[in-house]
């Protein structure tokens, strides 16, 4: 027999599957089948195998099958955290820069620094927390217990020098209560002093942010918020605070509760004052406390 009659007998060599009951041998099902159909459902079998792992790989078994997965996610978060970081950082700018302006306006200076965040470049020795110290008796907390003494003032007519962006603003009343003592800016009262029940709780009278709250030897524990439009209000002899430096505030929000704190005091009362550009405003004239 020659090699063509081997390979022709190898190829028509058929298999017989048969299927039968175990009871009686009976036939249920039979598949006849050669050795080339064999081969040809053994390759399909490896090419869907191959198929299904490569998809597989490429999708829900990456982190298993692909050894670059991992240095990518990390490489993906790291991205990810370095723009929060920059975030982080500019935020912290804009909030230092918050504190030079009202630091500026206490002093009497007219000039205000406005944020630039493309003009900062953003680096981890950019910024040191030793620069500016919150709550450094020699800046924001010095000049409360000063009575802001220095500042030019001017008593003329407060109106004409508000924008009408202001006086078109709603603001709300800090507390409902009894003004006991006025708006007197002559005898260095640059605020008006609210007799209300005990816990009474005090509110921002606009959106800001908080840049001041402290402890003063003179007017116990004092809050203040910087508006826009360089509106800055405060808020003096409260027995607790509930917020913090940098804390962005909504108008109405609670931001502390009346007290009798510090040695200014004569009893329980909230003492608040109006700011805007360095020069006190009567509250008043722009709030109703009753």
């Amino acid at each position: 027999m020659g090699l063509k009659e081997k390979v022709r007998s190898w190829i028509d060599t058929k298999f017989l599957f048969v299927i039968r009951k175990e009871e009686d041998f009976s036939v249920i099902s039979s598949l006849s089948i050669t050795k080339v159909k064999i081969a040809l459902i053994f390759i399909l079998f490896v090419l869907i195998a191959f198929v299904i792992s490569l998809f597989a790989s490429r999708t829900f078994l990456r982190a298993w099958f692909d050894p670059e997965f991992l240095e990518t996610e990390n490489m993906v978060r790291i991205a990810e955290l370095s723009e929060t970081v920059d975030s982080l950082m500019i935020d912290l700018k804009q909030k230092d820069m918050y504190v030079k302006n009202i630091q500026s306006i206490l002093s009497g200076d007219s000039q205000v620094q406005n944020f630039d965040q493309d003009s900062i470049p953003v680096n981890d020795s950019d910024y040191s927390g030793s620069e500016i110290d919150l709550f450094s008796k020699s800046e924001s907390t010095k000049a409360i217990e000063e009575e802001f003494k220095g500042v030019p003032l001017d008593f003329s007519s407060p109106r004409d020098f508000v924008p009408s962006s202001f006086t078109e603003t709603y603001l709300f009343s800090p507390i409902k209560g009894v003004v006991v003592s006025a708006f007197e800016p002559q005898d260095n009262h640059f605020g008006v002093d609210i007799v209300a029940t005990e816990n009474e709780p005090v509110k921002a009278i606009a959106a800001g942010t908080v840049i001041m709250s402290s402890w003063t030897l003179e007017t116990g524990y004092v809050i203040g918020i910087q508006h826009s439009n360089e509106l800055v209000s405060f808020y003096k002899h409260n027995s607790v605070l509930l917020k913090t430096v940098g804390d962005i505030i909504r108008g109405g929000e609670i931001i502390s509760i009346i007290g009798n704190t510090g040695e200014l005091t004569t009893g329980q009362h909230l003492h608040f004052e109006l700011w805007y550009k360095g020069s006190p405003l009567n509250p008043q004239e722009f709030i109703t406390f009753n």
